[in-house]
């Protein structure tokens, strides 16, 4: 799967969950870890711990292994790594407070 089919299945699965505020940025300039952030919001430390359970769930079940994540336990920011895509699931106060959007530039052009 190439990086926009991975991304497009990124979205979905997180849109499946009721995703709030779905961003993706373009970070290829800024940083050699990763390509894209998407970040999104959830209502809850249930709903953060269960977009990023059914988005690793749903990646795998189409063959796409995270590398990583971290978060799951306390559920106020979940990070799930996808190598060139990296997905944070924040509660709307985290989100606020680290501003990842003004840290890391404007949204892409492929913003969804």
């Amino acid at each position: 799967m190439n990086r926009k089919e991975t991304q497009a299945q990124i979205i979905n699965a997180l849109e499946n969950t009721k995703a709030q505020e779905i961003t993706i940025l373009d970070v290829r300039k800024k940083s050699d870890m990763t390509d894209f952030m998407i970040i999104v919001t959830g209502n809850s430390t249930r709903h953060v711990k269960s977009m990023a359970g059914n988005l690793i769930k749903a990646m795998k079940d189409l063959g796409e292994q995270p590398f990583g994540s971290e978060g799951e336990t306390n559920g106020e920011w979940v990070l799930v790594d996808f190598e060139n895509i990296v997905v944070h699931i924040m509660q709307r106060d985290v989100r606020e407070f680290y501003n990842l959007e003004k840290l890391w530039g404007t949204p892409s052009q492929d913003e969804a």
